[in-house]
């Protein structure tokens, strides 16, 4: 392994804001370990608490997401790794960014989704949500009840955004931006 330039990567993580990264297999403890550091750095960040709130909620969102998909898709630990960022932008808000390998065509139907969702106004997803919210569970799904992205819109101070990159062999990487 060659020598890993430690200060460049951190000059460009304070260049970039970035109060959290993660690269790596991630369990459900990692999740909540990794949330109780975010919650530290939020309070050191002097974030206010309702954002602190929506930022660990879309963090806890997302990663529980790409665990469930690697899970349900039986990705080796390698193949089941996640990238997590969190950083704090310009304008103050945060941005919580996740990333993934998935198969193509389910990448292109999360893509799609958040394109629906991007369009839609504070009282539309509102009422998306509770239409969701409501709807009975299908006992044979392999996913949630579909609520999870549609919170992470309602929290969002600007559309999500996804950008897919086929890596080959039907995969691509599936990496999502949440504005808080």
């Amino acid at each position: 392994m060659q020598g890993i330039d430690l200060l460049s990567i951190r000059e460009q993580f304070n260049q970039n804001r970035i109060l959290l990264c993660f690269n790596g297999p991630i369990s459900r403890s990692l999740i909540e370990e990794i949330g109780k550091a975010l919650r530290n750095y939020l309070q050191a960040d002097n974030a206010q608490p309702g954002a602190a709130m929506d930022v660990f909620g879309v963090y806890i969102e997302l990663t529980q997401n790409i665990r469930h998909y690697a899970s349900r898709m039986n990705y080796s630990e390698y193949e089941g790794s996640a990238t997590v960022v969190v950083a704090r932008n310009e304008a103050g808000r945060y941005n919580v960014m996740a990333g993934n390998l998935v198969e193509l065509a389910d990448g292109e139907a999360i893509c799609k989704r958040l394109e629906e969702l991007a369009v839609m106004d504070r009282s539309e997803l509102k009422a998306a949500y509770k239409t969701q919210l409501r709807k009975p569970r299908d006992e044979g799904s392999t996913n949630g009840a579909g609520l999870g992205l549609l919170d992470v819109a309602r929290k969002s101070a600007s559309p999500m955004t996804a950008r897919l990159v086929e890596i080959g062999e039907g995969r691509g990487f599936l990496s999502i931006l949440a504005v808080v």
